[in-house]
């Protein structure tokens, strides 16, 4: 069974305004470390912190320490008066306010990336996914990737960006094709091209380290693995956890194929590109490309073919259950839909923007420390 580990980050929220935190105070973050533990990372703003988990083998242990991370967080800050949210974005995050971490890597990206990085004020669930040392990563890549749109339209979480509705079910995505080698990665055609395109871009100066590059999807600088970063962060954890055991189960099918990635032609880029767009403009409204023929389907249809692909890859590892709770999610709406539909029925009632905003953030905060 191949280990795991889960990235999540996380907006400091004020329970009175709901707005998020620029500076909160070091005894707000010391409280944070001692939630988290050696599990917590600062984050690009001061008002954003990230868990990033311990190796995992199976998903139980994933449940129980991501469930014991938010609640931790959500109990210690509200003795300052704080919550957390966990979404793509933060509704009334005015980027405007936000203050930056002051280490040295988020000011060596503030630096290069200016005016997109300080517009930035976005969260992400990151997924590593070990991949053994006999098989090739970028083959491993290569195999995954027309997967990520449909991965990204169950995780939608950032309809709302600095105080309005954005006409996006992932805002994020689109602020993140704003950044250098993000979105959908070049197509690498093995190990050794990456390594060659790694070289190249350092040598005439265009990266200063191998992790400078934050597409969707990439093989991780530090570990052998492979790092799912499409996804929006999630509020409600079951959904998170889903996310993640799919893209394990997309890893482990890919890594038991004999030639993975081979089918990964100039065509399937092109697709992967268009579908990523439905993703992230429509969400689970889209329509998306399901091969090159001109079959076109409904993300129902697109994750009936995810389950008769991979069911049996999912059933071997001991998820059976996987592709009923996807099911489920997208029955029920990703939190992209969910929000839309608290903001509207805030606004039938007759509550003004701001007061309909202050709702759906209501309502992230109670999911994201274990409300539905």
């Amino acid at each position: 069974m191949l280990t795991f580990g889960i990235e999540e980050e996380y907006f400091i929220t004020d329970l009175h305004t709901r707005s998020l935190v620029s500076q909160p105070s070091a005894a707000v973050l010391a409280a944070c470390r001692q939630a988290i533990g050696q599990g917590f990372a600062y984050e690009m703003f001061q008002g954003q912190i990230e868990v990033a988990s311990p190796v995992f083998k199976a998903s139980n242990e994933a449940t129980d320490y991501l469930a014991t991370v938010r609640h931790n967080l959500g109990r210690s800050l509200a003795d300052f008066g704080l919550g957390v949210v966990c979404a793509g974005s933060h509704p009334l995050a005015a980027w405007r306010e936000q203050r930056s971490t002051e280490r040295a890597h988020f000011q060596q990206l503030f630096d290069d990336i200016q005016y997109v990085a300080r517009r930035s004020v976005l969260c992400g669930l990151h997924v590593h996914v070990e991949v053994p040392a006999s098989v090739d990563r970028i083959a491993v890549m290569n195999q995954v990737s027309p997967w990520l749109p449909l991965l990204l339209l169950l995780s939608c979480s950032s309809p709302f960006w600095d105080g309005a509705p954005t006409g996006f079910m992932s805002y994020r995505q689109a602020a993140c094709d704003e950044w250098p080698r993000m979105g959908v990665p070049e197509h690498f055609t093995d190990w050794a091209a990456y390594l060659r395109y790694l070289a190249l871009l350092q040598r005439v100066g265009a990266i200063k380290a191998d992790g400078n590059g934050w597409w969707g999807i990439r093989p991780a600088a530090r570990y052998p693995t492979l790092e799912l970063r499409m996804t929006d962060a999630c509020p409600r954890l079951a959904d998170a956890l889903a996310l993640a055991t799919l893209f394990r189960v997309m890893v482990t099918h890919a890594c038991a194929l004999e030639n993975p990635g081979a089918e990964f032609t100039a065509e399937a880029r092109w697709l992967l590109k268009e579908n990523r767009w439905q993703a992230k403009r429509y969400g689970a409204a889209g329509t998306f490309a399901l091969d090159d023929q001109g079959t076109m389907g409904t993300a129902e249809q697109w994750l009936r073919q995810a389950e008769h692909t991979f069911a049996t890859t999912a059933e071997t590892m001991g998820e059976a259950a996987l592709f009923g709770d996807l099911r489920r999610l997208l029955a029920c709406g990703n939190s992209a839909v969910d929000q839309l539909h608290c903001h509207a029925t805030a606004q039938a009632s007759g509550a003004d923007e701001q007061a309909c905003l202050r709702q759906v953030v209501d309502r992230l905060l109670a999911q994201s420390c274990g409300g539905d």
